[in-house]
């Protein structure tokens, strides 16, 4: 008995709004039938004494301390600005905006 009939193939093809031909309707519900098979065979495979992942290797993260260090002092910093103002980088005024 198939897991995934023809018209649920066709009300999935409509959500996703996708224009699909009855020929595709029939193969799309085979392809489909096929994969919902193989995952419902994964909880028959694995085997109680193995604990279940979520990936195939371990994830590490890696940190490093905050440390601080040397950076740019403010002159420097707007030194190579095209226009400076108040010591801050000036930027043009996006339309319609009001101060």
């Amino acid at each position: 008995m198939p897991n995934i009939s023809r018209e649920e193939v066709a009300h999935l093809a409509k959500l996703a709004r996708l224009a699909v031909t009855d020929k595709e309707l029939d193969v799309f519900a085979g392809q489909l039938d096929e994969i919902l098979d193989a995952v419902a065979k994964v909880g028959e495979v694995a085997a109680e004494d193995i604990p279940q992942t979520s990936h195939a290797v371990p994830l590490t993260n890696v940190f490093r301390d905050d440390a601080v260090q040397p950076c740019l002092s403010q002159e420097e910093a707007l030194s190579g600005a095209p226009a400076a103002e108040d010591g801050r980088f000036r930027v043009p005024r996006i339309l319609g905006e009001e101060q």
